[in-house]
């Protein structure tokens, strides 16, 4: 890879347990895409909810991604070790008025919140409705909400690579959404668009189960006045009930002993077919050409 493209991408595991097969896709297609580009590609360890953070595993991930031919070119970063980061871009939204205490419980945003429908008719969500944004009415302050924009301010469009034209109404399909939460953890909307930032992160390429929360990361970046990256999302691994392969739906660790096996089912996943004998080192050459030829040739 060469560091003066100027592209730097990155993945970002959570440390809730092992890897697996669901998120080496997404760790693989943001690998070869940094490949693809001649770029910086990094890892960071997302342990920003110290609740659900399982001991040893982020060094489990890191030693996964090494069996696996992946390796961090810059020291990996840890969320937990930034809280001074978020604090600052924080205080920063605050002085800047975009940011509201909030009192409410999460039954009572339950019980008064109302449907609303994605532009994609993707699926219908709840939207925060904007209880405290004149005051907590007597209520203790639980969490700090981002107030969203109004009327056509709300929508954002953007371009992803892999998904399309995309468009959300932060106001109708989101609401004012929580920046800390009432147990004091930072939510996860603040901490990447703060780490992107800080890491010079050029290019995000994740999985499109997080597709809904990019018009959120891209008003924060807008609000902090740091760059937009480009993004691709990639479809998502699921299990034989249709649902989302994680370790909340019985997702197992992956076989490091046979690492070619899995990378061959994870570029398939992708709409790769790289050959199928030989090393790592072959199969990286190979998927890296596929994917350059893909999202490469037209400038993306």
């Amino acid at each position: 890879m060469n560091p003066e493209s100027g592209y730097r991408g990155r993945f970002a595991p959570s440390p809730t347990g092992p890897l697996h097969f669901g998120s080496l896709v997404s760790a693989l297609a943001s690998f070869l895409d940094a490949r693809a580009h001649r770029g910086t590609w990094l890892i960071r360890i997302e342990d920003v909810d110290g609740p659900r953070t399982v001991p040893g595993a982020a060094e489990e991930i890191l030693d996964t991604l090494g069996r696996f031919g992946m390796h961090s070119a810059e020291p990996p970063v840890w969320q937990s070790q930034r809280e001074t980061a978020y604090q600052t871009a924080f205080e920063q939204l605050v002085a800047d008025g975009f940011v509201f205490p909030c009192g409410c419980t999460r039954r009572e945003i339950a019980d008064s919140l109302t449907i609303g429908h994605t532009r994609h008719a993707r699926h219908a969500r709840l939207a925060y409705p904007g209880t405290c944004r004149d005051g907590l009415h007597g209520k203790p302050p639980r969490a700090w909400r981002m107030r969203v924009p109004d009327g056509d301010a709300a929508i954002l469009t953007f371009e992803d690579r892999w998904q399309g034209m995309q468009t959300q109404d932060l106001a109708s399909e989101v609401g004012d959404f929580v920046l800390k939460r009432a147990d004091g953890e930072w939510a996860y909307q603040l901490a990447v668009v703060v780490d992107d930032a800080d890491a010079r992160i050029t290019h995000i390429v994740r999985g499109a189960d997080l597709l809904d929360s990019t018009a959120r990361q891209i008003y924060l970046q807008r609000c902090l006045d740091v760059p937009t990256p480009a993004y691709l999302h990639v479809p998502v691994v699921v299990n034989e009930q249709g649902e989302k392969l994680s370790k909340q739906t019985g997702a197992t660790a992956l076989d490091t002993g046979t690492p070619l096996v899995a990378l061959m089912q994870a570029a398939q996943h992708l709409g790769l077919h790289p050959c199928a004998t030989g090393s790592i080192e072959t199969f990286y050459s190979d998927a890296t050409a596929q994917w350059a030829k893909r999202f490469t040739s037209s400038g993306r």
